[in-house]
């Protein structure tokens, strides 16, 4: 299931190139350099609107869960399933190997921070693919000096 700002974002990116694309064409006539100025002007502002959106959403609506001791065949479609049963999950990551590419068994869920002590409480010490999952709100990470 997408979330609902990629979809916003999606229909963003293309909404504004349409519109450049109209905009040149209403300034100047219709030729393939009007065309080509509007869709630059859409794909020029597309990508800083989609930013932009998506930097809107606080910390306060999110919470990062540290999710440990998962099994290395889980995946993140699976992983989000299970805690989309205990509230709406934003994203999933699952740590891998740098040089390997293998799971790491440890990964992070961003949850609605209504949901995150619900979450916590019902998953820590729980059993996901016979394995006993360690939940927690996840710890900041050190800002390098």
């Amino acid at each position: 299931m997408k979330s609902p700002l990629i979809l916003t974002s999606a229909f963003v990116a293309s909404a504004l190139t349409a519109i450049g694309y109209f905009t040149a064409g209403a300034v100047t006539a219709f030729n393939a350099e009007s065309i080509a100025i509007g869709l630059f002007v859409g794909a020029f502002l597309s990508p800083m609107i989609i930013k932009m959106m998506a930097g809107s959403k606080s910390s306060d609506d999110v919470k990062t869960l540290y999710v440990g001791n998962l099994p290395y065949r889980a995946n993140e479609s699976a992983v989000r399933e299970l805690f989309s049963e205990h509230g709406f999950v934003h994203s999933v990551r699952l740590m891998k190997d740098k040089h390997t590419g293998k799971r790491r068994g440890f990964g992070f869920v961003e949850i609605a921070a209504a949901d995150a002590s619900n979450a916590i409480e019902t998953l820590n010490d729980s059993e996901f693919q016979q394995r006993t999952l360690k939940v927690r709100e996840a710890k900041e990470r050190p800002e390098p000096s």
